[in-house]
C-alpha cells in the first residue's frame, strides 16, 4: 500500500465535499463537531506529523554531515534527533492509517433521485346491501 499522504487527504476530502479544502474548513468553524470537522482535524493532524518528521530528518541530517565530528555532546542529540523522527513517523504512520480507513468507508452521496410517483390508491370495495340474503 502506497504511503497515504495529507496532500492525498486533503484531495480526498475536497473530492467527497466537493469543495476546496480552504472553503471547507470556513465553513466547519460556522458548524456544530461532525464528520467534516472531524476529517479536517485528522488531516491537520497527518501535515503536522509530516512537517515534523521533515525537520527531524533535516536536523539529523546537519548532525551527522561528513565534515563534522561526532562527540560525546553530539551523541546525545543524534540519539535524540532518531528517537523523535521515529516517534514522528509513527505518528505519521497511525494517523495515514486511520484517515484512509475513514475515508475509504465514505462517499459522496448522489443527488437525490425523483421521487417515485405515488401508487393509485385502489377503490374501496363496494358495500353489501343490509336486506340482501346470501344465495345458495
Amino acid at each position: 500500500m502506497p504511503d497515504f499522504t495529507s496532500t492525498e487527504m486533503a484531495r480526498r476530502i475536497e473530492e467527497l465535499y466537493g469543495a476546496l479544502l480552504v472553503d471547507l474548513q470556513a465553513h466547519a468553524q460556522d458548524q456544530p463537531p461532525g464528520m467534516l470537522a472531524a476529517l479536517l482535524g485528522m488531516h491537520d493532524a497527518l501535515a503536522l506529523a509530516e512537517r515534523s518528521i521533515t525537520f527531524h530528518r533535516d536536523r539529523l541530517a546537519q548532525l551527522i554531515t561528513p565534515e563534522r565530528q561526532i562527540g560525546a555532546h553530539e551523541v546525545s542529540h543524534v540519539l535524540d534527533g532518531a528517537r523523535r523522527l521515529a516517534e514522528a513517523v509513527a505518528v505519521r504512520d497511525t494517523q495515514a492509517a486511520s484517515a484512509q480507513a475513514v475515508l475509504h468507508s465514505l462517499g459522496r452521496a448522489d443527488a437525490p433521485a425523483t421521487p417515485p410517483a405515488p401508487v393509485p390508491a385502489m377503490p374501496a370495495p363496494a358495500p353489501r346491501a343490509a336486506g340482501a340474503a346470501p344465495s345458495r
